[in-house]
């Protein structure tokens, strides 16, 4: 058998033979995701914490109190307390309902508010666009912004007496301050990119404060609102402990008086439940007005 023969027999064996087939592609598969580390306290949850340490500070109080070394005079028991609460609550104190007193506080906190809000939101944008603004006004908040609103209430009662005019005013420059760096600093912190950007797109400069401006500094102004409401609250309970008929102060003054010190937790109590509805409030407004605050 010639070479050329065996080499025709090789080329038809290999074209009878079975073609095998081709390996299966691996399946895709799915991309992998990764989520990015949390900082800080990250997106748990604390109110379980929270309620946990109110607990335990409840059972402290109660354990203490009823343990006898520290006398009942000093520091009633919880139920004590309650019960104080609910006769308040139906008979009143110091010649007036509960709600005559807190009606009375609130109306002072939020006349004040709204005069502060209203003058400070446009001085500090203001004072945060133009550097004359700023020196003029930058001068006397930052004189009498360190001064205890106390260290002025006499003054405000020689200008304008003992009524509801002064406490007014006192509470306004109390909460003016705050607001108005608050909103400064908002515009302040404004990154140029924007302005720029915003410009070069032929934005005019009621479409520059009202799209970039102000939106920019509203998370710094909220912010500013809620730790003027804190300081409100507490120059308020100061102001009616001196000079005041009605008010949460002046019914813990009254209780303090006669050693009701029972009653004097209840003030305390309705103080903190209507500065914690104010600062709930305040936090749910911010959610609703910046939701990007905190996530960028």
């Amino acid at each position: 058998m010639t070479e050329l023969s065996i080499q025709n027999i090789a080329n038809t064996a290999a074209l009878q033979s079975p073609v095998p087939e081709a390996a299966p592609a691996p399946a895709p598969t799915a991309p992998r995701l990764v989520k990015m580390r949390s900082f800080g306290i990250g997106e748990h949850s604390t109110v379980t914490t929270s309620v946990a340490t109110g607990a335990a500070i409840l059972l402290l109080w109660w354990a203490v109190a009823l343990s006898g070394k520290v006398s009942h005079l000093f520091l009633p028991t919880p139920a004590e307390v309650l019960a104080v609460a609910k006769s308040i609550l139906e008979d009143g104190y110091a010649n007036a309902t509960l709600w005559e007193h807190v009606s009375a506080s609130l109306t002072r906190i939020l006349s004040a508010a709204a005069i502060a809000i209203a003058l400070g939101i446009p001085i500090g944008l203001f004072m945060g666009l133009n550097r004359w603004a700023k020196g003029i006004f930058d001068t006397p908040i930052e004189f009498y912004w360190p001064l205890p609103p106390l260290a002025y209430l006499p003054l405000m009662i020689i200008w304008l007496g003992i009524g509801e005019t002064s406490k007014i005013a006192l509470l306004t420059l109390a909460m003016f301050a705050p607001i108005v760096l608050s909103a400064q600093a908002g515009v302040r912190a404004l990154p140029l990119e924007r302005v720029n950007a915003a410009l070069s797109l032929g934005a005019s400069r009621w479409q520059l404060f009202s799209a970039i401006v102000l939106p920019s500094a509203l998370p710094e102004i909220l912010t500013g609102i809620r730790i003027a409401l804190g300081v409100g609250w507490g120059t308020l309970v100061a102001a009616e402990l001196i000079a005041s008929t009605r008010g949460i102060g002046y019914m813990v003054m009254s209780a303090s008086h006669f050693l009701a010190t029972d009653a004097v937790f209840v003030g305390i109590a309705v103080i903190a439940v209507c500065a914690f509805a104010f600062s709930s409030t305040m936090r749910l407004l911010e959610s609703w007005l910046v939701p990007w605050k905190g996530k960028h």
